[in-house]
């Protein structure tokens, strides 16, 4: 299988790229821009919990130096799947898969921004935040990335450094772990599993021909199927009381808890609609409900950290 994908690169006629849009490509820029929209939802959120206005220099240092550790993280986890993105076929255009950017130069990128933005974090907030920073990195790409090949319990320990930046966004703002700052983590945290759930289930064939284990891999395909499921709606169903936490803290107030229902409750809708893979695995339409899911999960995520900020503190900032 990775020969015909060979081929397929040979037949089909390469596009041009540009150094900048490779870039993009390598620090994955949609991806860390998510990253960067809840780490600044925790420190807009930890410097309400101090009195003090958001919008100041601190703001901009903390999502900045956070931006520059994701991007170099997203560089170093591309050099360590050239490989394997070249046998996929979503992947295998990747500048250092297809060879445009080569593996010194990858690297070079990646460890510079990942420990000179680190120590940018640790001086410009404060030691918390650049330690919080340089081991949510080394999670993602020294344990993580390696176990996708090994063990489906990647997806379990890749959603630590997945969960992590509204905690890094609060202890730039605030300089100490708090359960709110927790709070936010265990939202990012359960919310992970339906969304990797639906990726993994999308592209199973992919991930199989590269032999990465992003989902349940049992060899028949309902068994597959019902694991996958089983996961996808526990953590549906706990993001409900989890995401009700903060109020329960009394960093939001009863305006956020409906929206976090609301918001919930229809999350938990499209997982039990993808529920329905378990009816026919291998039907061409289980993977129409995968990526339903995929873009409620999408959807869902900026909109909860937006009521949360709107709601901050139990005021309406409309």
């Amino acid at each position: 299988m990775a020969t015909s994908a060979t081929t397929d690169q040979v037949l089909t006629p390469a596009k041009p790229h540009s150094l900048l849009a490779d870039y993009a490509t390598l620090f994955k820029l949609r991806v860390s821009a998510m990253v960067v929209i809840t780490a600044g939802a925790g420190f807009y959120l930890g410097s309400l919990h101090s009195g003090i206005s958001p919008f100041h220099a601190g703001l901009i240092k903390a999502i900045g130096g956070i931006a520059v550790v994701t991007c170099g993280s997203a560089a170093l986890n591309q050099a360590l799947e050239r490989r394997t993105d070249r046998l996929m076929h979503r992947t295998d255009r990747r500048p250092m898969a297809a060879g445009r950017i080569g593996l010194a130069h990858g690297l070079l990128l990646g460890f510079a921004a990942v420990f000179l933005g680190s120590l940018y974090l640790a001086v410009a907030t404060n030691l918390l935040t650049g330690t919080l920073t340089l081991l949510t990195a080394i999670l993602y790409v020294g344990i993580y990335t390696p176990l996708k090949r090994f063990t489906v319990i990647n997806t379990f320990i890749g959603a630590f450094p997945g969960a992590l930046p509204p905690l890094i966004g609060w202890t730039a703002a605030r300089g100490i772990i708090e359960w709110p700052g927790v709070a936010l983590f265990a939202i990012l945290f359960v919310w992970q599993f339906p969304h990797f759930m639906a990726i993994g289930w999308m592209y199973r064939d992919d991930y199989a021909r590269a032999g990465i284990r992003l989902t349940p891999t049992q060899p028949n395909a309902q068994d597959a199927a019902r694991s996958t499921v089983i996961q996808s709606l526990f953590y549906a169903v706990l993001m409900i009381p989890v995401s009700l936490w903060p109020t329960g803290l009394g960093i939001t107030g009863i305006p956020y808890a409906i929206a976090a229902t609301l918001l919930g409750a229809g999350y938990l809708y499209y997982t039990v609609r993808f529920a329905r893979i378990t009816r026919n695995p291998l039907a061409a339409e289980s993977r129409r409900y995968a990526r339903d899911l995929l873009h409620a999960s999408i959807l869902y995520l900026p909109l909860l950290m937006a009521a949360l900020m709107l709601n901050a503190q139990g005021r309406l900032l409309f």
